[in-house]
């Protein structure tokens, strides 16, 4: 089982990898709010999703986010490290996500 901070530390190498894109190839005019819930560990994450960038990740109260996942930290790790398709794990129900379809669309790009 991914601990906690293994789960932070998964966030950050996604932001990492985000800003290491082409500022070209970034999806520009998308700004929403993201909470990640890991539901084995009982914790959430909150970030926000801006113009290609992942940023402000931090450990928060509450899923509260625009976007909202809903994960074990093991398929965060697996989604980051890209081992996990996000949509055949939205598909399976290994991760929920509460997005509108246009979002959906964002995210797959994302991960």
């Amino acid at each position: 089982m991914a601990s906690l901070q293994e789960c932070e530390q998964a966030l950050h190498q996604l932001a990492d990898r985000m800003a290491e894109k082409d500022p070209g190839q970034r999806t520009t005019g998308f700004d929403r709010s993201l909470s990640c819930t890991i539901r084995d560990l009982g914790a959430v994450f909150g970030g926000r999703l801006h113009d290609g960038l992942l940023l402000d990740i931090k450990q928060v109260d509450k899923a509260a986010g625009q976007i909202k996942l809903d994960l074990t930290g093991d398929d965060l790790v697996a989604l980051v490290a890209g081992s996990l398709n996000l949509a055949s794990a939205w598909a399976s129900g290994r991760v929920k996500v509460n997005a509108g379809v246009r979002d959906m669309m964002k995210l797959r790009s994302i991960f």
